[in-house]
C-alpha cells in the first residue's frame, strides 16, 4: 500500500493531533471548572458532550483523511475533503458568533482558533487540487 496524496495524509494526522489536544486541553482546563456546584447538572453534562463532540469529529476526520490518503479517485476526495471544509467553517462561524453575541472584544481569544482553522482548511482545498502523475518519481536517482 502507497499513499497517493501526502496531503491528505498530514491533514489526517493534524486531525489526530487535534483530537488528541482538544481532549487534553478539555480535561486539564475546561472542563474541571464546571465541577463549580452553582452549574446545573444538565448544563455540565451538555457542555461535557458538546466538548467530546468535537474531539471526536476531529478524530474521524483525521481517520477518513489517513484513508482518503491511500486513494486514488479524486472524486471521492474532493467529496469528501469539501464536506469537512465544510463543517470546519461552520464550526468556525458559530465560534465566532457565539463569541460576539457574548462579547465583541473576546473575539480576539478566538484568532488562534480562527487562523488554524483557517489555514486547516486551506490545506485541505489544496489536496484535491494535486494532479495526477502519469509516472512513477525515481528519488534514487537510478
Amino acid at each position: 500500500m502507497r499513499f497517493k496524496n501526502y496531503y491528505c495524509l498530514i491533514a489526517g494526522v493534524l486531525a489526530i493531533l487535534f483530537a488528541v489536544t482538544h481532549a487534553w486541553n478539555g480535561h486539564s482546563a475546561v472542563l474541571p471548572t464546571l465541577l463549580v456546584n452553582d452549574i446545573a447538572l444538565d448544563t455540565r453534562i451538555t457542555f461535557t458532550y458538546v466538548w467530546h463532540i468535537i474531539t471526536a469529529e476531529n478524530l474521524v476526520f483525521g481517520i477518513v483523511f489517513i484513508i482518503l490518503s491511500f486513494q486514488s479517485e479524486k472524486s471521492k476526495i474532493r467529496f469528501a475533503a469539501w464536506m469537512i471544509v465544510s463543517l470546519l467553517l461552520i464550526r468556525l462561524v458559530v465560534i465566532l458568533g457565539v463569541t460576539a453575541s457574548y462579547d465583541v472584544s473576546a473575539l480576539t481569544n478566538t484568532l488562534i482558533d480562527s487562523i488554524a482553522i483557517l489555514i486547516y482548511s486551506v490545506f485541505i482545498i489544496l489536496g484535491t487540487r494535486i494532479k495526477k502523475e502519469s509516472k512513477e518519481v525515481n528519488l534514487t536517482g537510478y
